[in-house]
C-alpha cells in the first residue's frame, strides 16, 4: 500500500532538513561544578566568643567562620573589607585573604566578640639550586 502524497512530501522534507543540518551529535555534558576550596582555618563562634581569637594564615587562604551558638552572630571587619550577614546556628561564612596584613573583626550584634586574622606572605617555592 502506498502512502498518500502528503505523507510522502512530509517525509521528503524531514529527510532534506536532516541532511542540511549536518551530522547529529549529542550535546556535551554540562560542566561539573567546581567544589569550593577547603578552608585553611576555621573560627568557631561559640559561647559568645570567636575561637581561636587570633589565627595566622598564608596570603590566598580562605578562613571559615562557623556559628555554634543558638544566637545569631556576624563577622564584620573593622576596615570594611568583609561583612557576613547574620549567621544562625550551624551557618558558615567564608572569606579569602589575598593580601598580607592584620585584619581585626567583630560581631556587630555582640561587639564584645572580637578576633584577628594575621595574613602572612604566601610561602615561595624553593629556588632550584645547582646540584653537586
Amino acid at each position: 500500500m502506498r502512502s498518500p502524497p502528503i505523507a510522502r512530501s512530509h517525509r521528503a522534507v524531514a529527510v532534506l532538513v536532516l541532511s542540511l543540518a549536518g551530522p547529529v551529535t549529542a550535546a556535551p555534558p554540562p560542566a561539573a561544578a567546581t567544589p569550593a576550596a577547603p578552608a585553611a582555618a576555621t573560627v568557631r563562634l561559640e559561647h559568645f566568643m570567636f575561637g581561636p581569637a587570633t589565627i595566622t594564615v598564608a596570603a590566598g587562604a580562605t578562613v571559615e567562620w562557623r556559628n555554634l551558638d543558638g544566637e545569631p552572630h556576624t563577622v564584620v571587619s573593622l576596615d570594611g573589607l568583609f561583612r557576613s550577614g547574620a549567621l544562625d546556628q550551624g551557618d558558615t561564612y567564608r572569606y579569602t585573604f589575598p593580601t598580607p596584613g592584620s585584619y581585626r573583626y567583630v560581631c556587630s550584634i555582640h561587639p564584645q566578640m572580637v578576633g584577628t586574622i594575621v595574613v602572612s606572605a604566601a610561602a615561595a617555592a624553593p629556588a632550584a639550586g645547582p646540584r653537586g
